[in-house]
C-alpha cells in the first residue's frame, strides 16, 4: 500500500472520442443520442450554475489541450480547470471557456490530487505534504506535512480532508483548517485510503484494501467520528457523492458501486470491465475514467449509457457545471467534452 499509484492505468470523467487524445472507437449507447439544437450543436449551459449544484448533462464536444506531465488529478475553479502534474512537480491553469492554458505553478515533487476550496487549491503531494495555491495566481501559500502518500481531497465547506497511507496497517485522514492549514485532527480509517469525496455533513473514504476487498468509510465531519464502514468492490480509487448517493470505481474488481449515502446499504454493482480509476457525476450521469476504457452510467439505474475506448490512460476527472474534464496521462494533455 506504500504507493498511491495503485494503477493499472500506467486522481475533486468523459465521453470521449476525443480529437488526438480520444480519437477512437466512440459508441453512443443505441436510443441515448445527445440533445443537438437546431444547428446541430450541444444545447447551452451555464457553467457557473455548478456552484449553486444546478447542474447540466455534460456536452459532447471532444477537444483537448496541453498540460504538464503525467496528469493525475483534475479540478474546477469556477472558472478554470486545474490539473496535478505529477511527472514534472507542476499544476496547470486551464481557462474552461477556451483551454488557454493561464499559469504553470511548481507544486512539490509528486503532485497527485488537487481540490478547490472557493479561493485557494490544494495539491498533495505523494512526498507527504499539502501544497496550498492561491487560484487567482498561482501564488504558494503554504505547505503543510500531513503524512504518508496523501491522495485525493474534500473540501466540507470550511477544512480540507486527506487521506494518508502508511506502509503497513490502516490509514488516516487529516483535517486541515482551510484558512490557514492548521491541522484539527487524524482520524483512523481503513487500509490504503485514496480518496474522498463529501456528501454536505460526512466524509466518505475510499480504502483500496486489495487483500479483502475493498471499503468505504464514513465520517461525520464536525467532530471526525467513524459512522461506518461499508464494503464496495475490490481496490476502490475513485469516489463521488450524486446528491444522495456514493459511487466508488472498483479497479480490483472492474466495477463501480452505488451506496445509499444516508445508510451505506449497497444499491448496486456495476460491470465496467478494464481498471477503472477516476468517477465523477454530471448531475444525470456517473463517468468513469481508467485503463483502457471510459464508461458512462446513467445514476438512477446504473445502466451504460457511453462506452469509449480512448488512446491512452485515463485518470482524473471534473465537472464544470457543462463540460466533463478528463486528464490524459500519457500524452499529457487535459480532454474537454
Amino acid at each position: 500500500m506504500k504507493t498511491r499509484i495503485v494503477i493499472s492505468v500506467s486522481l475533486i470523467v468523459v465521453v470521449l472520442a476525443m480529437a488526438n487524445l480520444f480519437v477512437g472507437h466512440a459508441q453512443q449507447a443505441a436510443g441515448e443520442p445527445p440533445q443537438l439544437t437546431g444547428n446541430g450543436a450541444p444545447p447551452l449551459s451555464n457553467p457557473l450554475k455548478v456552484a449553486l449544484l444546478k447542474w447540466y448533462n455534460a456536452n459532447r464536444v471532444p477537444t483537448t489541450f496541453p498540460v504538464g506531465n503525467q496528469p493525475y488529478g483534475v479540478a474546477f475553479d469556477g472558472q478554470n480547470i486545474w490539473t496535478a502534474n505529477n511527472g514534472d512537480g507542476t499544476v496547470s491553469k486551464v481557462r474552461a471557456s477556451d483551454g488557454s492554458v493561464l499559469g504553470t505553478f511548481p507544486a512539490g515533487n509528486g503532485p497527485y490530487g488537487v481540490t478547490f476550496d472557493g479561493a485557494n487549491m490544494w495539491v498533495s503531494d505523494l512526498g507527504g505534504t499539502v501544497v496550498k495555491l492561491r487560484a487567482s495566481d498561482g501564488k504558494n501559500l503554504g505547505t503543510f506535512a500531513v503524512g504518508p502518500s496523501p491522495g485525493w481531497m474534500a473540501f466540507d465547506g470550511a477544512n480540507i480532508w486527506v487521506p494518508t497511507a502508511p506502509s503497513q496497517g490502516n490509514g488516516s485522514v487529516t483535517k486541515l483548517r482551510a484558512s490557514d492549514g492548521k491541522n484539527l485532527g487524524s482520524f483512523t480509517v481503513g487500509v490504503g485510503p485514496v480518496a474522498t469525496a463529501f456528501d454536505g455533513a460526512n466524509v466518505w473514504v475510499a480504502n483500496q484494501t486489495s487483500f479483502d476487498g475493498g471499503t468505504v468509510t464514513k465520517l461525520r465531519a464536525s467532530d471526525g467520528n467513524v459512522l461506518g464502514t461499508f464494503t464496495v468492490g475490490f481496490t476502490p480509487l475513485g469516489i463521488a457523492f450524486d446528491g444522495a448517493n456514493i459511487w466508488t470505481a472498483n479497479s480490483g474488481d472492474a466495477t463501480v458501486t452505488k451506496l445509499r449515502a444516508s445508510d451505506g446499504t449497497v444499491l448496486g454493482t456495476f460491470n465496467t470491465p478494464g481498471s477503472p480509476y477516476g468517477i465523477a457525476f454530471d448531475s444525470a450521469d456517473i463517468w468513469v475514467t481508467g485503463a483502457p476504457y471510459m464508461y458512462e452510467l446513467r445514476a438512477t439505474d446504473g445502466a451504460q449509457v457511453g462506452f469509449f475506448v480512448p488512446p491512452t490512460n485515463t485518470i482524473g476527472v471534473a465537472f464544470d457545471g457543462a463540460n466533463v474534464w478528463v486528464a490524459g496521462y500519457n500524452n499529457n494533455k487535459i480532454g474537454k467534452l
